[in-house]
C-alpha cells in the first residue's frame, strides 16, 4: 500500500464511477470500489486491478473480486473466510474491527491490515491505546474522518485513514471531477 489516505468511491450508481477513480488514481491515492456501488467489479477489471474491492463480506465476493484484478480487499467486520481466501492468493486483506478481541482475532487469522471501524465513534485516542497492547499491527482507521482530523489519527499510529464522503464530496452524483481533483490533490498530500 502506498499513500497515507485510501480513497472509497462508494455510490448509487455507476455513472460517475470510472471517471472519478481515474482522478483519484491519477492524484496518487489507493482506491477501494466497494461492492455495494453498482458497477464495482467491472469498473475494477477496467482499471486494470490498480484498485481494491470493499465490503466483500463473503469468500465468493473475494474470489470475484480477485478475479476482477482487485490488488487489495476490505471487510467491513472480522470476516475469516475472506483473510484466509486473501492469504492463500497473496490479496491483502484490510480487516474491519473494532474492540481488542476483533483486532486480535483478524490478526491472528492473518490480516495484514486492521480496519478499525466506524473510526469517528472511538476517535484517534483510540487508536493509539490499541498501539499499547498491540504494537507491531498496522491500523488503518476509517468512517467519519474529515482531512482536519486525519493528521491526528496519523499521529496515533495508523499506517493511513480510509476516507469516503469528505473527499468523494458529490463527484459520484453529479459528475464534479473538478472538484473532486482538488479534494484529492490535499488528501494525497497528508
Amino acid at each position: 500500500m502506498t499513500g497515507r489516505a485510501i480513497a472509497i468511491l462508494r455510490g448509487r450508481d455507476d455513472r460517475y464511477l470510472i471517471p472519478a477513480a481515474r482522478v483519484l488514481l491519477d492524484a496518487g491515492l489507493p482506491l477501494e470500489l466497494p461492492l455495494t456501488t453498482p458497477g464495482a467489479l467491472a469498473a475494477i477489471e477496467a482499471l486494470g486491478g490498480r484498485v481494491g474491492a470493499g465490503t466483500v463480506l463473503t469468500r465468493d465476493a473475494a474470489a470475484d473480486a480477485v478475479s476482477a484484478g482487485a490488488s487489495f480487499l476490505v471487510t467491513p467486520a472480522m470476516v475469516p473466510e475472506v483473510i484466509a481466501y486473501g492469504n492463500d492468493h497473496g490479496v491483502p486483506v484490510y480487516a474491519g474491527a473494532l474492540t481488542p478481541t476483533e483486532v486480535w482475532d483478524a490478526h491472528r487469522a492473518g490480516a495484514p491490515f486492521i480496519k478499525i471501524f466506524p473510526a469517528s465513534s472511538v476517535g484517534p485516542e483510540y487508536v493509539a491505546a490499541l498501539r499499547q497492547p498491540f504494537p507491531e499491527l498496522r491500523y488503518v482507521p476509517v468512517g467519519g474522518i474529515g482531512l482536519d482530523q486525519a493528521p491526528a489519527y496519523l499521529a496515533a499510529g495508523a499506517v493511513a485513514v480510509g476516507v469516503g464522503s469528505p473527499l468523494v464530496g458529490d463527484a459520484l452524483t453529479t459528475g464534479d471531477l473538478d472538484g473532486l481533483r482538488d479534494r484529492a490533490r490535499l488528501w494525497a498530500a497528508l
